[in-house]
């Protein structure tokens, strides 16, 4: 999936401060009927809901209106479901006078996620779900270590009651991070979600010399090394998302939105993370439905 190509054969990330380019190595693998990295607590887990499912029983984190809305689009929650991946980060030095991306990072990123991604992907399969709705991809940082960091991904697993196939065209569970509203919206105008497609790209912004800076002492003027570097990153952030979706045989996608943080790395390496929901057509009649005044009760 996407410029690591999650479905490719492996390949070792790139070193020292090699640009990962769109047609980088391989992310993480997915493997229909696989519980490669989950815990036996999890398998433990995975075995009750499994049991629950037979009964009717299911946990989810969608809201009441959302599991309504679900319900109503013709799908069932089966479970909760979820992937983790405690991830050393590796060290890439830069010039500090040259924008650069840092490769190294860059790949560390993405296949932390993925791997969080792919392990809640192979549960929702060993519950027998079309996909995951409300995925929602958390970082978290613990007192272990600087260079240490969990990728979390959590989502609700669902099937189509009437046993329409709802996974993607490579075979994976579909997984997409709208609400349960915008999901049900989604299906009812005759689209559906293809997969959540992300980009990311780690970048070192240069630190401006000494006498360029006193040149603009007192002056409005454009600091180009800067727009330059983040238009850069941000670029290549949005290519790879883009590329995720072609690979999913996408229409288009939905929701994208760019999140930029640091992660501590220091003020000028810059993560730059783009993520949407991938979509398909299943209709050519497309029923939008009309927008409706909704007056707030409340003072």
């Amino acid at each position: 999936m996407g410029f690591l190509n999650r479905d490719a054969g492996g390949a070792q990330p790139p070193q020292g401060g090699d640009v990962v380019t769109a047609e980088g190595p391989q992310s993480a693998s997915y493997e229909s009927g696989s519980l490669a990295g989950i815990p036996a607590s999890g398998l433990e887990r995975i075995e009750r809901m499994k049991q629950e499912v037979k009964r009717g029983f299911f946990t989810s984190d969608l809201s009441v209106n959302e599991f309504l809305l679900v319900k109503q689009s013709g799908f069932e929650p089966l479970g909760l479901v979820l992937g983790s991946s405690i991830y050393h980060i590796g060290f890439q030095q830069a010039m500090w006078n040259q924008s650069q991306e840092m490769g190294v990072l860059t790949q560390a990123m993405y296949h932390a996620r993925e791997l969080a991604m792919t392990r809640m992907e192979e549960e929702a399969d060993a519950l027998g779900a079309d996909g995951v709705v409300g995925v929602r991809l958390d970082i978290g940082r613990y007192d272990w270590g600087a260079d240490l960091a969990e990728f979390i991904a959590v989502g609700t697993a669902v099937k189509h009651a009437g046993g329409e196939l709802h996974r993607t065209p490579n075979g994976r569970p579909f997984t997409s991070d709208m609400s349960g509203q915008d999901f049900a919206t989604l299906l009812r105008a005759g689209y559906r979600p293809a997969g959540l497609v992300m980009g990311n790209c780690v970048y070192h912004v240069a630190r401006q010399g000494m006498l360029q800076s006193l040149k603009q002492v007192g002056r409005n003027v454009e600091q180009v090394n800067f727009t330059q570097a983040l238009y850069e990153a941000r670029e290549l952030a949005m290519e790879r998302m883009q590329k995720d979706a072609d690979d999913l045989q996408s229409e288009g996608i939905v929701g994208a939105r760019i999140i930029e943080r640091s992660h501590g790395w220091g003020s000028h390496i810059i993560e730059f993370f783009a993520i949407g929901t991938a979509v398909l057509s299943t209709s050519t009649d497309h029923q939008i439905d009309k927008p409706a005044l909704v007056l707030p009760l409340q003072g």
